[in-house]
Formats: structure tokens, sequence, C-alpha cells
């Protein structure tokens, strides 16, 4: 043993670097999330002697492992061998998991590499980084190539102009490299590392970079450059977009490979914003539109889902000429998904065109997609009916939407009731307490006999928040009755249904209409034969004794009505009534105290 250390500090070392070297995979795996502990026993010095260097040459094992110990050095683990100024002797066993086969362990090694760069000197840098970041990018494998396209960006703007031009060139062969791998991580790359780059380069050097992996012809490759070619065009003007972009744009946006449309109908509206609004309309509307129109529904999904960020940006005119008639086809796409990202986004158009443009191109479309065969393009409709009704009026949206949204109160997909339900509120709220009782009333309380438990729950809730639209003067005549009516019910789903809608509404009621109205047939519920029945009785009776407790004449009222029932059924023959009986009283008197 060496001198000048106990025992009992070697000895736990000991053991966890043994773990290191054993067998299990899982004991290892707990050896290397332990590494940060080991370290401290040891001290900076020794961490930097044995620890590091024994994990350095450790690289053989599995990837599990690797990635923990890619992860675990990136976690701020220089403060554990002496500090920043330390902190480059962590680069040797990363640069070894850069060049793993693994493709998880090697992008956790990059990240955790630049990391440190963060904490790294000027003179660090380029004493340890750069060469690390060449050896990398000169591997005889792809693997490290690869890792060191990620490395570039994060020290490009900290080291001196010589440096900065060796970057350039180095990444610039990466984007040549022979396996397509290795050009993948540099279009993967180019973007952050172009956002550090000064102007003048940017043009002379990062345009070639990105042209050549725009043109490469591998489609892996180029869907990566649409995000490479909105960080150049964030950047230049767009006259410099018009003179050196705008065959790039076209060609990714026509491109023969369906994943690369696909790409560049996602990041559309980007493109749009980054090179303003005269090439917009002279040169992206067309392009939009093909993307519209494109074969591939894939495609035309993701252009969907661009339509008012993109319509945003256009004259009312030049929506209603050009994209709306592409929406009109859209809404009748063989594709369900295409129609499911319409319906999802098309309400967004409505404030852009006002009230008379949406009633006569788009409402039509509304009905339409609100009767659609696929659930979740009806759902979709639903879900954004407000922004539609903040621009036509609840009057219009009444007299045409809400016959169509009583249809799908009672469709046969469960998901499309829950949505109509989870609405509700917000259409009481806008209807009015006459319209919404004469229209939608009886239709609430019908959900509550339904026979999915989700849309009985949803019920309940929905009452509870039609209770705060209206009042609780509102709610004593037109919820608890019928409520209170369910109780005495033959089928226990109905009578448990009224249990738990008391439970949900109650903290929303007044102390006297639960003295008038609820407490009795909630008392006689309390004696039902079902224990399920039961013990909900007795977390409605703690919901009713913790909201009024608080007050004199609410805790009388627990003391003469909801304590002695809660008393009764600790004695009850079900264990989960007892439980939760004495959990009420409990929390009653934690409530009052």
């Amino acid at each position: 043993m060496e001198p000048g250390y106990a025992e009992e500090d070697i000895a736990p070392i000991a053991i966890l670097m043994d773990e290191l070297r054993s067998e299990d995979v899982q004991l290892r795996l707990n050896a290397i999330h332990s590494i940060p502990t080991i370290a401290l026993a040891l001290g900076p010095d020794r961490a930097r002697v044995e620890l590091i260097p024994f994990l350095q040459d450790s690289v053989d094992d599995e990837d599990e492992v690797l990635l923990a110990l890619a992860e675990e050095l990136g976690r701020s683990f220089e403060e554990y061998i002496g500090g920043k100024e330390h902190a480059h002797v962590l680069l040797g066993p990363l640069e070894n998991l850069s060049a793993v086969e693994e493709t998880l362990v090697r992008d956790k090694a990059a990240e955790s590499i630049t990391k440190i760069a963060a904490v790294l000197s000027q003179a660090q840098i380029e004493e340890y980084y750069i060469p690390l970041v060449k050896r990398l990018s000169q591997g005889e494998w792809f693997t490290s190539r690869t890792s060191s396209a990620a490395l570039y960006a994060a020290v490009y703007s900290q080291v001196s102009p010589a440096i900065q031009d060796e970057l350039r060139k180095g990444f610039g062969a990466l984007a040549s490299d022979d396996t397509p791998m290795v050009r993948r991580a540099a279009a993967k790359a180019l973007g952050p590392l172009l956002g550090s780059v000064a102007q003048h380069h940017l043009i002379s050097d990062g345009l070639p970079i990105y042209r050549r992996l725009q043109s490469d012809d591998q489609d892996s490759v180029r869907l990566l450059t649409i995000e490479d070619l909105i960080a150049i065009a964030k950047r230049i003007t767009p006259a410099e977009v018009k003179e050196h972009l705008l065959k790039q744009i076209k060609n990714s946006v026509g491109d023969k490979s369906w994943r690369v449309r696909y790409m560049a109908a996602t990041h559309f509206n980007e493109l749009a914003l980054a090179v303003g609004k005269d090439i917009v309309r002279e040169e992206l509307v067309g392009l939009f539109v093909n993307l519209l129109k494109d074969n591939e529904a894939e495609v035309r999904t993701a252009a969907s889902s661009q339509i008012p960020g993109f319509s945003s940006q256009l004259e009312k005119e030049v929506i209603l000429a050009r994209i709306i008639p592409c929406v009109r086809d859209l809404s009748q796409d063989a594709s369900q998904h295409v129609r499911a990202a319409l319906a999802k986004e098309i309400s967004g158009v409505t404030p852009l065109l006002g009230k008379e443009a949406t009633i006569e191109h788009l409402l039509p479309l509304f009905l339409h997609l609100l009767k659609d065969d696929f659930p979740e393009v009806r759902l979709n409709i639903i879900s954004k009916l407000e922004t539609v009704n903040n621009v036509i009026g609840i009057e219009l949206l009444a007299d045409s939407l809400l016959p169509a949204i009583m249809e799908l109160a009672e469709d046969k997909s469960w998901r499309v009731r829950q949505a109509i339900i989870e609405y509700i509120p917000l259409l009481a709220n806008q209807l009015g307490k006459p319209m919404f009782d004469e229209q939608l009333g009886n239709l609430c309380m019908s959900w509550l006999g339904d026979t999915v438990y989700s849309i009985r729950e949803s019920a309940t809730v929905n009452l509870k928040n039609l209770t705060e639209v209206f009042g609780v003067d509102w709610a004593k005549t037109a919820i608890v009755p019928k409520i209170m009516g369910m109780g005495s019910h033959t089928n226990y789903l109905f009578r448990m249904t009224t249990v738990q809608a008391i439970t949900t509404i109650a903290p929303s009621l007044s102390l006297e209409i639960i003295r008038s109205d609820i407490i009795g047939p909630l008392l006689e519920l309390s004696k039902d034969p079902i224990p399920n029945i039961r013990f909900n009785v007795s977390k409605a009776l703690e919901v009713i004794a913790t909201s009024n407790v608080k007050n004199p004449e609410g805790l009388k009222f627990v003391q003469e009505w909801v304590a002695p029932a809660l008393e009764r059924q600790k004695t009850d023959t079900d264990a989960d009534v007892r439980f939760y009986a004495t959990r009420a009283l409990q929390k009653a008197a934690a409530a009052s105290s």
C-alpha cells in the first residue's frame, strides 16, 4: 500500500476500481456513476494522475457503460480534478470515446467535449482542444471524423484568426469526405458553425461548403442542409439571398427525394422569415403551393402545418388567391393525416382573413371537416374553435356549428366526445346562460351516464367548470337536482357518478346548497351495499369537510353531519372504507387546526 494513505481511504476506491473491471455490466455501470465519489475520495491530484488515465485505458467495454462514462465526464467533472485549469485532462478519455462504433456514445462524448470547451481558457483550447479536433478530423476511421464535426462551432469564436482559417479548412475537408456519414455530420454541424463565422468568411468559405453538401448525391445529407440554408439566410441581406441562395432554395423545395422536400416543408416558415417579405412574395408563394400539392402525403402534411405561419407574411388577397384553393383541395385529401394536420392549423388563418372572408371561404370547410370520417380530424377542428369564434362571433358559430357539435357529442369515438366536453365551458361562456340551458344543458347531464369512465370523469369536471362560469345559484337549479337524482338509480355506476360528481363540484358550491341539497342523499349513499360507493362517499365527505371546516359555521356543520358519518364508516366491514374514513377524519382535523 502507498505510504500516506490510510487503509480505510484506499479500500472503497479499490473496490470501485475492481467493479470497473468486473464482468457484470450492472456493476460496471454503478461504478461509472460513482466516479465523482471516487474522484472526491482520491482528491484532485490523485484523480488526475490515477483515475483519469485508468478511465482512458478502459474504453474496450459495453456501449451502455461507455455512454454513462461520456455523460459523467461532461457533468462539470473538472471540479473533482482541480478546477478549470485542469479541465483539459478530461479530453483524453473523451477523445477515445469519440471514436467508438456506437453512435449514441460518440454523440454524448462530443456533447461532453463541447461542455468542457466552455470552461477552457484560450491557451488551453489552442494547446489541447484544437490538436484533439485535428486528430479526430484526420482519423483513419470514419467514426472519429464524424464526431469531430460537432466540435468546431464550440471554440471557433475563441481562437486566433490563423486557427480559425485552419478550422474552416478542416471543416471543408469533412464536407468533402468520401464517407456519407461524415458528410452527414458536417451538414448537421454546419449551421451552428456558420453562426460564429465572420460575414466575409460566410460568403467566401461557408457558402461553398453549404453548396457542396446541398448538391450531395445522398438525400440523407441533403435533407440536413435545410437548417444550414436558414442559418445562412438569417445572416445575409435579401439581395444576397437572391444572388447566392435562390437556386439552392428552389433545388431543395423541388428535390427529387421526398425526404428533402419534407424537411423543406417542415422548416418553411423559418425559411420565409429568414429571406424577407419581397422574396416570399416573388418566389416562395409558388414553391409553397407546390409543397401543398406534392405527390407525397408526408410532404403535404408537413406543408399543411405551416399554412398559418406562412400566410401571416402574405397580403389577404394573396392568401385568398393562392393559399385558400389549396386548403380546399387539402380538406378533401385522400390521406387522413393530411386532413388532420390541416384541421389542426386552418383556424390560424381566420384572424388573417377577417370575418367576411372566413364566413365565405373557411366556414364551409370547418363544417366539412367536422363531419370527417377520421376522429382525429374532427378532434383537431373542435380543439381550435375558440380562434374561429373570436373572428366570426358566437351567434354565427352557434347557428352553423352548434348542430355539428351536438352531433359530435354522441360521436362513436370517446376521445371526440371528450374533446367536446372540454370545449363546453368555453362555449358556455360565450353562449350565455339562457342559450346554454336551451341548447346544451341536457347534453352535459347525459354525459354523466356515458359507458366510458373517462367521459363520466370529464363530465363531472365539466360541471365544476360550468359552476364557475354561471355561478352557484345556477348550479343549485340546473345541476344539483339532476346529480342527486342519479343517486337513487338501480345501476351502481350511476350512483358512483353521483358521488364522484359531488367530490368534484363540492368546493365550488356554497355551504347552504351542501346542507340543503347534498348532505342528506350523500349520507344515504354511505350505507350503500357496494363498498366502492361507500369509500367514495368517504372521499366526498373529506372534500366537503376540508373545504368548509375553516369557518365557524362550516366547522359546526362538519361536526354535526360529516364527522358522525365518518366515525360510523370507521367501523365498516370493508377495509378500504375504514381506511378512507380514517384518512378523511385526519385531514379534516388537520385543516381545522
